[in-house]
């Protein structure tokens, strides 16, 4: 990132509350679990839901274990899935889309109604099948995180590359007579790599709240993770009289998902060449 671009970035007030807050979890997925006193699965039924207190900040759940400790856990695996399961999706989607727009075609054909195809399920109900094929975990759960992602970043990444290939500077290329690998490697990647970028910190959001919709059906990371849709669908149950173990999570996952979106926006705004010059 240039400073012009690190400038226009800073200038939206709520692009860095957004950096803020990810910035936050982050550090809490990275270290918190070395500051907590308690194990975010030891089982204490003498203090099933307990309130706050300052032994336990954010009270208890059903089985007495500590909510702070198990956010906290939570966040690692949260963003892990969601870190693992778009950075895969987006590699071969990424992959896919350059061989369709680069090369056109039959290979262009293939790759676009197989693309097509995964377009017609819901982004949910692919995970969702995808997950029931594969049963329930955190593997799994990348792999379906995944799936769902690629048809989206080959769609984008084919429309792109069929734009930059016609281009001068690679036709240039070709009359040099540099090769197709060295085209895309050199200057066709390279110059998609903004839109991709934007494209990837959006999905991270969608991730997480794809991870934490199939956690919250019973078909994603299983208990005794401290995963944050299973301690959703756990609080659920008992929001009548204890709200503190669905709202802990629920805010959780909409300050992660918000923020990742915002900073979406704002990484667009300042990656938008149409900006540079202004």
């Amino acid at each position: 990132m240039d400073a012009q671009v690190f400038k226009r970035f800073i200038k939206n007030k709520a692009t860095i509350v957004g950096s803020i807050i990810l910035l936050f979890f982050f550090f809490i997925a990275l270290f918190g679990p070395l500051l907590c006193h308690y194990d975010p699965n030891a089982i204490d039924l003498k203090s099933v839901y307990q309130h706050p207190s300052a032994e336990h900040l954010l009270g208890t759940d059903n089985l007495g274990r500590d909510m702070l400790t198990r956010i906290i856990v939570g966040a690692r695996i949260s963003l892990l899935v969601s870190f693992a399961g778009t950075i895969i999706g987006s590699l071969i989607g990424v992959a896919l889309g350059v061989v369709a727009g680069y090369y056109g075609g039959l290979l262009d054909s293939l790759v676009s109604r197989f693309v097509d195809l995964l377009l017609a399920f819901p982004g949910l109900l692919l995970a969702i099948v995808v997950v029931a094929i594969l049963g329930n975990g955190i593997v799994n759960t990348i792999a379906a995180i995944a799936f769902y992602s690629i048809p989206y970043v080959a769609r984008m990444v084919r429309g792109i590359v069929i734009t930059l290939k016609n281009s001068e500077y690679v036709q240039a290329c070709r009359v040099m007579g540099a090769s197709d690998l060295r085209i895309i490697i050199a200057h066709i990647i390279p110059n998609s790599m903004s839109q991709i970028i934007v494209n990837t910190t959006l999905n991270l959001g969608t991730a997480i709240l794809t991870a934490s919709s199939l956690s919250f059906l019973g078909l994603g990371v299983t208990p005794p993770h401290p995963e944050w849709g299973a301690m959703l669908s756990q609080g659920r149950e008992v929001i009548r009289y204890f709200p503190l173990a669905a709202i802990i999570p629920g805010v959780a996952i909409t300050l992660v998902v918000l923020s990742f979106s915002i900073v979406g926006d704002g990484l667009r705004d300042a990656l938008d060449p149409k900006l540079k010059n202004s």
